[in-house]
């Protein structure tokens, strides 16, 4: 018998027309979504120009490389770096904390750096993650131009104009300074030390050198207004009051 004839035919009706296959918003709006792919890029982009551009202009985080400031500043730390606070009128004070570009005054040789390693030494550095330049110094401002600066006196102090300096951000232990000297530091330069005074290469190097040991002050990059990290050492860096009674050098009316 046979049974499929007896089957009665299904309707084989014509599949309804479903229309267009749906598509993601994406594959309906490519323009929106190369907006969207690369809206994270831009932003990343963005920050980063921002970042060099603070840094460069505004605020910049300084890595400390070694322990001539010790202990004020440790290894490690992160300072920021006020690049505007010598650029409307003021001027470097005595004891407050520089960085500066010592071409010229502690360097007078050329440096020579890959330039692609320089490049991206000087991209870390901008934001703190790497070391700064080798030209680049942070010490201690102890005397501004026309000031006399000579050590030591009987108790070992650094005499400043005559007065005697109890510099208490020294380094525990150690001599205001191990080298006698006596200069008078020249109109637009700086002479500078660092707090830990045996173990700081700084203007006492130098006295035998171009400049005598003295910065000038438009080498200056900024100065350093705060520890910015590690966490448990968040503080500020305010001019100590040892300068406040030193009197304004000899023949001048400022």
């Amino acid at each position: 018998m046979d049974t499929d004839a007896q089957l009665p035919e299904r309707d084989r009706a014509p599949v309804p027309d479903q229309g267009r296959e749906p598509q993601s918003r994406s594959a309906r709006f490519p323009a929106a979504s190369a907006r969207l792919r690369f809206r994270p890029l831009t932003l990343l982009v963005c920050c980063v120009v921002f970042v060099l551009l603070l840094s460069a202009f505004v605020v910049q985080p300084f890595l400390i490389p070694s322990t001539s400031m010790e202990h004020t500043l440790q290894v490690g730390d992160r300072v920021l770096v006020n690049k505007l606070a010598y650029r409307f009128g003021d001027a470097p004070r005595r004891g407050d904390v520089v960085v500066f570009d010592g071409t010229g005054s502690f360097v007078h040789r050329e440096t020579e750096e890959n330039p692609v390693t320089g490049l991206l030494r000087g991209a870390g550095a901008a934001v703190g993650l790497a070391r700064p330049a080798d030209t680049d110094y942070v010490k201690r401002v102890i005397g501004i131009g026309g000031d006399r600066v000579t050590c030591c006196d009987k108790r070992g102090r650094i005499k400043v104009n005559g007065e005697p300096v109890t510099e208490g951000y020294v380094y525990p232990g150690d001599a205001a300074s191990s080298v006698p000297f006596d200069i008078v530091v020249p109109q637009g330069k700086l002479w500078v030390m660092g707090d830990h005074r045996s173990r700081s290469s700084d203007s006492r190097d130098h006295l035998g050198e171009e400049g005598g040991g003295t910065v000038p002050v438009d080498k200056v990059i900024g100065r350093a207004d705060w520890i910015s990290w590690p966490v448990n050492r968040w503080t500020g860096l305010d001019r100590p009051p040892a300068f406040s009674r030193v009197p304004v050098p000899a023949g001048s009316h400022g």
